[in-house]
């Protein structure tokens, strides 16, 4: 099973900021990276009077396309944090943005200046990336503007040898 860690904090944080640079510093280590996005709202991926769009007007409960470089499949139905998880291969780390009530690896994000207390209590975190001086007893503080430091601790906890 690929680890998955689940960035948490309150909307207006800097969450996609901060997990965009991680994915970078984790992509120059060689680290393969699965991101799992929780969007509280309603979104669409697919657009009106295209094909695939028209296949799940007709009822399909899945769609897919593919192309040489890439591809997306649209699941007309609830999905599970964990069934979503089980369908990355070939990654070594999923991060996850969200997803609080499922997280077995949650990684605290906290900016002081939202004005709103931790999301979660940082000693309930693997870790904690932080603004500001936050009580995580022995887990470790990463500062928000130091995704490097979190990029290499990560390569600690997952056993994974730099790959530059």
């Amino acid at each position: 099973m690929v680890p998955v860690f689940s960035f948490i904090a309150w909307s207006g944080t800097g969450k996609t900021t901060y997990l965009t640079a991680l994915i970078a510093a984790l992509k120059a280590r060689g680290v393969r990276v699965g991101v799992i996005k929780h969007d509280a709202h309603r979104f669409d991926l697919d657009r009106e009077g295209k094909d695939t769009h028209r296949f799940a007007g007709a009822g399909a409960d899945v769609v897919a396309i593919a192309d040489a470089e890439k591809c997306a499949v649209m699941e007309y139905r609830p999905v599970t944090f964990a069934a979503l998880c089980s369908r990355f291969t070939d990654v070594d780390v999923i991060l996850a943005e969200g997803w609080h009530e499922q997280a077995e690896k949650p990684i605290l994000v906290h900016r002081a200046a939202t004005g709103q207390p931790p999301k979660l209590n940082p000693a309930d975190c693997v870790a904690v990336v932080s603004d500001t001086p936050l009580p995580s007893g022995d887990k470790p503080l990463f500062a928000l503007d130091d995704p490097d430091a979190l990029a290499d601790w990560l390569l600690g906890f997952l056993a994974l040898p730099p790959r530059t």
